[in-house]
């Protein structure tokens, strides 16, 4: 597993010399300190992956040409087409795996992982790299603090591979389009192409309606762990470690009261890199690996909500993963 982080550090007190809003402001309601940020306005989120593919690929052994698939979760892709995930396999010289985009926003992590095991189950891929890529603060208003201070960059990437005892256990994804209104950038697909009228408007940007967007979030992740609990008649003894969607310090606290579990058994590291979307549980599992919190056999509990709506929640348990 690997990721990426790119050099830049926006801080709290740098923000708030952008828009009206301070340090204390920031914490209190996000619980963010401080996000990284791709500050090439040239660069696409490829740029955020292709270094975690190829560190991936060097401390596995892996050739590119032993790749199969390669699946990229984005919501702030390079382009319309081709898919970034294409892009990514042709800077690292992947040149024959099936490569494909998912865009289901913050869940994509678990999207991609869930189609992953269903691929390695089947036996049709026995090599397959996740990643994502995200550069959400390209479509970041620097003018609203309401979401200005949530997001910030980086990109991830995990090679999956069949084993007999390690893995995904249990999953549970969803989506309902009902919300979709409620998170949304407006202006840059089919519906409403770019023009002078939109970006007039503001209409490129990043679009949430916090209050029903914090509710729901809570809500649908809540809802995930306890199926995936009852599914595998877990306790909390049988979790040896949680790991949210890093959108919100107050929606991490909200999924461990709901599971009762202590401050010790989860995995947060929004202070220092707010929401990266896709990105944002595996960075976070990466870093925890990194620091020797996550160790192999350790049994794993996520959640992620997203854009859409999408939300769902995994249990997993964790291989002899190269870090």
């Amino acid at each position: 597993m690997s990721h990426y982080l790119p050099d830049y550090v926006l801080t709290n007190e740098e923000l708030s010399t952008m828009v009206d809003t301070n340090d204390e402001w920031i914490t209190t309601r996000t619980g963010i300190k401080e996000r990284h940020i791709l500050k090439d306005d040239h660069a696409g989120s490829s740029q955020l992956a292709i270094p975690a593919v190829r560190d991936l690929l060097q401390k596995t052994g892996t050739a590119p040409d032993e790749v199969e698939l390669l699946i990229c979760a984005t919501s702030s892709p390079d382009y319309t087409w081709p898919s970034t995930a294409c892009v990514i396999a042709d800077a690292v010289d992947i040149r024959k795996a099936m490569c494909y985009d998912i865009l289901s926003a913050c869940t994509g992590f678990l999207y991609c992982l869930q189609q992953a095991q269903a691929f390695i189950k089947s036996g049709i891929y026995k090599k397959i790299i996740i990643c994502s890529a995200e550069k959400c603060t390209s479509f970041v208003n620097y003018k609203d603090r309401t979401t200005c201070t949530l997001f910030g960059d980086g990109g991830t990437a995990a090679l999956i591979e069949p084993s007999e005892e390690f893995g995904v256990e249990i999953a549970k994804i969803h989506a309902d389009g009902a919300g979709h209104e409620h998170l949304i950038r407006y202006c840059g697909g089919s519906a409403n192409v770019p023009s002078h009228e939109a970006v007039d408007k503001g209409l490129q940007y990043i679009f949430q309606d916090g209050k029903y967007v914090f509710k729901n979030a809570v809500n649908f992740m809540t809802g995930a762990v306890s199926e995936v609990m009852e599914e595998g008649q877990l306790t909390l003894d049988d979790i040896d470690w949680i790991c949210t969607h890093q959108a919100n310090k107050r929606i991490i606290d909200a999924v461990r009261q709901h599971l009762n579990a202590p401050e010790e058994k989860v995995i947060c590291n929004i202070e220092h890199v707010g929401n990266t979307s896709s990105a944002s549980i595996p960075i976070a599992l990466h870093e925890a690996a990194l620091e020797g919190k996550i160790k192999k056999g350790d049994r794993l509990l996520l959640a992620a909500f997203g854009s859409g709506f999408t939300w769902g929640s995994v249990y997993l348990s964790w291989g002899d993963c190269k870090i």
